[in-house]
């Protein structure tokens, strides 16, 4: 996908946090410790730097969700992490958001720290950012 195409998807996925442009996109593709996962409608970005891996953004077309794309994406970003030499990954997600929640619990992710109203919504309320963690091995 181009950063077209990857800014068309993360806007039609997410309001809260602001979706990301395309010139964004591509500023993170063009770094050296930033990798891009995808199946036709779904995206992950992460990030994998001095041992540590960030899980940037996953996005999963809100007409193909429940499907294990979300699950897929996200083992192959625990598996290219730990091959990148990460021992540990993490990623923040709404607190709200239910579904994420759950998907990153499944996948051995647990709450490590909250960042109070990080998330602006246009009405001028905010919504606190779980920082989740987890533990990563060559079995990722």
């Amino acid at each position: 996908m181009s950063p077209a195409d990857l800014a068309a998807l993360h806007a039609a996925c997410f309001t809260v946090p602001r979706p990301w442009t395309a010139s964004e996109f591509a500023d993170l593709l063009a770094r050296q410790d930033t990798f891009l996962l995808q199946e036709p409608t779904g995206v992950l970005l992460g990030r994998a730097l001095a041992g540590e891996a960030e899980l940037l953004t996953l996005a999963v077309a809100p007409e193909a969700r429940r499907a294990g794309i979300g699950a897929r994406l996200l083992a192959g970003f625990l598996a290219e992490a730990a091959a990148r030499g990460a021992e540990t990954a993490f990623l923040e997600v709404a607190e709200d958001n239910q579904p994420a929640r759950a998907l990153y619990e499944r996948a051995g992710f647990a709450p490590a720290g909250r960042r109070r109203a990080y998330y602006r919504h246009p009405d001028g309320t905010s919504t606190d950012a779980l920082v989740m963690t987890r533990a990563l091995d060559a079995q990722a």
